[in-house]
């Protein structure tokens, strides 16, 4: 509902905030206000050389005063290409400032914005897990998108056009005042009936521009969830449900953008008619005035330009209202986004992590995603240096919470979680998950290469090791097939692998940057019974010489484990080896009677861990 907020006009604590994104870039600014300061001057300067041509040559009523009389000839014909020269002077200095104007405006705009987003960016990047089990991904998509062009129209060119546009309208009726105020007055009659229809359709545009900025957030969010799902979306036959529902949404987009163009249709021709209109009372009364002798024929003619370039920034304006309301509404949301404050923050003296054999220990640990719903009810164990340890229990046991608490994406509500008996929240987090390698249920693959997937950046990584990596988990023999190797481009999510390929990947991306302690998240959950030989393989090559947790639902994969923790409604209920949970028949023997009671003869040994 955020996007349906309208926002003010106008902002002062906003534009202030969005002025300095202009900051390092102050000259451009300064060079382009300059350029429109003159531009806007050379607005009064052509119908006063129309005046000159009518009054001094055309219909001759005095000659040129000085100093105009030192250079202009005394010969109309002359007199008339010398001031003919003047005006495309003032229109080739127009048109040139007119360019420098727009494009250090758009250049200063695209730095602003491309810094803006870097910023955004970063801010997720520096997010709470939290935060985005909170926002839905379209939404903060078009925060970075829909939202951030907005403020790109404003800055590159809403602000200095306003400028540029007040200040033409004051030079203009300056310019006029000093001609003739009957005139003035006269061509002024229908300012009353412009501001009205100014008024409506600023009210009708920024409804529909608020209907539209809503229905782009709505498709991108739709677009972004019915896309990455759109294997399940055709699995169950939902295409006409989901065609439906996009109709829907696209109609109101449709809509909306149909109002705004029927606003803009009738109000272009009302303020144009509304300019004929005053050209005919400046006619009637200049005429008048002109046949009495008491108004040069130039003088009309001068007015006639003049109420070209007094209507033409009034229709501006009104334009830019709209411009300036959509930023202003996108500012708000784009700054609310950013001065969200992350939960896990870095203490101010982070303590290192201690380096060495170290246990990892949980004391008494509570965790509620939300109020006292509590997830993982006063868990305490223990993980000595080097062990093996498992974790079984139903679905929503709070498994993956255990590991989302030892990574700190959540802080505990009570107790505490201690690496080396140093509490985790003393830590850097990002020096704390540095320890750590993780593998996870779904891995997930970026577009880039093979090589790039397993490395994620990580420079120090060097071919060799990469290659090991990859030999130790089983996949050196899948990539040599591959026609370009490592360099082997990767499609978005990994598209192309299968799921045990995807696995492997995952599980060379831990071993190449040789953590100290190795968590495994259901890593074998969605693969067939062959691969999951090879990646018993992997696990046990993983897990040899670190201190390894593995959360699974086959037991298969866990029976050497040196302890295995029972977890059941939140509660840690058993602990022990597989032999000894066996013996006392309880939860994890239940699990094992529904699982693998006859598979232990049946199945290959994976080899043991060192």
């Amino acid at each position: 509902m955020d996007e349906e907020v309208l926002g003010k006009a106008y902002d002062g604590r906003l534009m202030r905030r969005l002025l300095g994104y202009l900051r390092p870039y102050w000259a451009a600014v300064a060079l382009a206000l300059s350029a429109m300061l003159a531009l806007s001057g050379l607005q009064v300067v052509g119908p006063l050389l129309s005046k000159a041509a009518v009054d001094w040559y055309l219909v001759p009523v005095a000659r040129p005063p000085a100093p105009w009389n030192a250079w202009l000839s005394s010969d109309p014909h002359i007199g008339l290409a010398q001031i003919a020269l003047l005006y495309l002077l003032v229109i080739a200095a127009g048109l040139a400032l007119g360019f420098a104007e727009a494009y250090l405006m758009q250049w200063t705009g695209q730095r602003a914005m491309f810094d803006l987003r870097r910023e955004l960016m970063e801010h997720l990047h520096r997010a709470d897990i939290a935060f985005f089990d909170r926002h839905p991904v379209g939404r903060l998509v078009t925060r970075v998108t829909t939202d951030v062009d907005a403020l790109n129209e404003l800055l590159a060119s809403g602000l200095v056009t306003i400028v540029g546009d007040l200040l033409a309208l004051s030079l203009v009726l300056l310019a006029m005042v000093q001609l003739s105020p009957g005139l003035t007055l006269a061509m002024l009659a229908v300012l009353p009936l412009i501001v009205g229809v100014t008024l409506l359709f600023r009210r009708q545009a920024t409804a529909s521009y608020r209907r539209i900025r809503a229905a782009i957030a709505r498709i991108n969010a739709f677009l972004q969830e019915h896309i990455h799902g759109m294997t399940v979306v055709q699995l169950f036959n939902r295409e006409a449900r989901s065609m439906e529902e996009f109709r829907r949404i696209n109609r109101d987009h449709m809509l909306a953008y149909k109002d705004a163009i029927t606003a803009y249709g009738w109000f272009y021709p009302a303020v144009e008619f509304l300019a004929v209109l005053s050209l005919a009372l400046m006619l009637a009364y200049g005429g008048y005035r002109v046949q009495s002798g008491g108004l040069t024929l130039g003088v009309l003619v001068a007015f006639f330009q003049y109420s070209m370039r007094f209507f033409r920034p009034i229709q501006d304006l009104s334009e830019k209202y709209n411009l300036l309301q959509a930023a202003m509404a996108a500012a708000e949301r784009i700054f609310a986004l950013l001065d969200t404050r992350p939960g896990i923050l870095a203490p101010v003296a982070p303590r290192p992590v201690p380096g060495g054999p170290v246990p990892i220990e949980f004391d008494g640990v509570w965790f509620a995603y939300k109020d006292e719903d509590w997830v993982l009810r006063d868990v305490s164990f223990r993980i000595e240096p080097g062990q093996t340890v498992a974790v079984v229990g139903h679905t929503g046991a709070g498994k993956t919470t255990l590991v989302s608490l030892l990574l700190r994406f959540y802080d505990v509500q009570r107790g505490s979680i201690r690496i080396g008996g140093v509490d985790i929240r003393e830590f850097d987090p990002r020096e704390l998950r540095r320890q750590f390698g993780v593998v996870l249920q779904d891995p997930h693959l970026f577009s880039g290469t093979i090589g790039d997937n397993i490395r994620l950046g990580t420079e120090w990584i060097t071919e060799d090791e990469l290659v090991r990596a990859a030999e130790q988990v089983n996949l050196l023999e899948y990539i040599n097939s591959l026609p370009a190797g490592f360099a082997q481009p990767l499609r978005e999510r990994g598209d192309g692998l299968s799921t045990g390929q995807k696995q492997l990947v995952s599980f060379a991306r831990a071993l190449a940057h040789n953590p100290r302690f190795l968590i495994l998240d259901e890593a074998t959950s969605s693969v067939d019974t062959e691969t999951e030989l090879r990646v018993r393989e992997a696990i046990a090559r993983l897990t040899e010489g670190r201190t390894a947790i593995i959360i699974a639902h086959r037991l298969s994969t866990i029976q050497r484990a040196d302890l295995i923790l029972v977890l059941h409604k939140g509660r840690l209920r058993e602990t022990g080896t597989h032999q000894q949970l066996l013996s006392q028949r309880g939860i994890y023997w239940r699990l094992y009677q529904l699982q693998y009671k006859d598979q232990e003869t049946r199945q290959p040994e994976a080899p043991s861990r060192a």
